[in-house]
């Protein structure tokens, strides 16, 4: 990993109070829904995010949903802390992603679909893990705003957007340009914020899950397999699905489990 990039992590400020107090009382056993919505109503730009995403057809809640109460009730405190972390985290990061011809919206978007799929298939083969991996889907393509960062500073921006444009391997290309996948960053940043190490490894491991620890194994190859059906430059085509489901026939999943699932999606958009 260049230097540069370990220096503007080891730089990045702390993660707002508002986060720290989410992560307080999602820790805390003996918290609630009710506790959850008291914070978050205090930030307007969570609150917007949260009822946005609650809104989509993605989560087909059935009805409108008009307030942060309503929201957190429905999403559960784990998923409501994902979505409250993804916001802070994009906007604490100054999100750039043009050399990955994208919008901040647009990967945003993106992010928030990788954390559906996996929601949405894993909770069909282990609840437990579904909720551990959502917020890992959720955030684990955090680094690609520093190395897109990196790659505007470096002003290699044209070369490497189109690398990223014909690329069926976006690991290999942000190796090539910053010494270290997306993962890897990912990884060092949610280290910086004192995340816990099995979030932290989980991420690390997700575009080389072979090299992950026996306990890791699964958390990291279930990661790649959802960032390659819907990577940030092939979102859901045809090729990223065939890729995808591949990977995790090869890893001994039902294929057409993940596949109904994915299909679910795709009528919803």
């Amino acid at each position: 990993m260049k230097s540069s990039i370990i220096d503007n992590v080891k730089s990045l400020p702390p993660l707002s109070s508002t986060i720290v107090n989410i992560n307080k009382i999602y820790s805390d056993e003996n918290s609630t829904i009710r506790d959850m919505a008291n914070v978050i109503e205090h930030d307007p730009m969570i609150i917007a995010n949260i009822l946005k995403i609650a809104n989509s057809p993605l989560y087909g809640f059935g009805r409108e949903i008009k307030n942060p109460a309503q929201a957190v009730a429905l999403f559960g405190m784990n998923m409501t802390r994902s979505i409250a972390i993804g916001n802070s985290v994009r906007k604490l990061l100054n999100v750039d992603m043009q050399p990955y011809g994208v919008t901040s919206d647009e990967f945003a978007h993106i992010s928030s679909l990788q954390a559906t799929l996996m929601l949405n298939w894993y909770k069909k083969i282990d609840r437990h893990k579904a909720e551990k991996l959502y917020l890992a889907a959720f955030l684990q393509e955090t680094g690609k705003i520093l190395i897109a960062s990196e790659v505007i500073q470096n002003d290699e921006s044209i070369s490497f957007a189109s690398e990223v444009e014909n690329s069926n391997n976006l690991a290999m290309v942000e190796k090539a340009y910053s010494n270290a996948t997306c993962g890897e960053v990912t990884a060092l940043i949610f280290k910086h914020w004192g995340f816990d190490s099995e979030f932290i490894e989980m991420i690390k491991y997700s575009d080389n899950p072979s090299s992950a620890p026996h306990e890791i194994k699964e958390y990291a190859t279930a990661l790649n397999i959802v960032k390659t059906i819907i990577p940030i430059n092939k979102p859901l085509s045809e090729m990223s699905i065939n890729f995808g489901l591949k990977i995790a026939g090869d890893a001994g999943y039902n294929v057409e489990l993940l596949e109904s699932t994915v299909n679910a999606m795709l009528e919803l958009l």
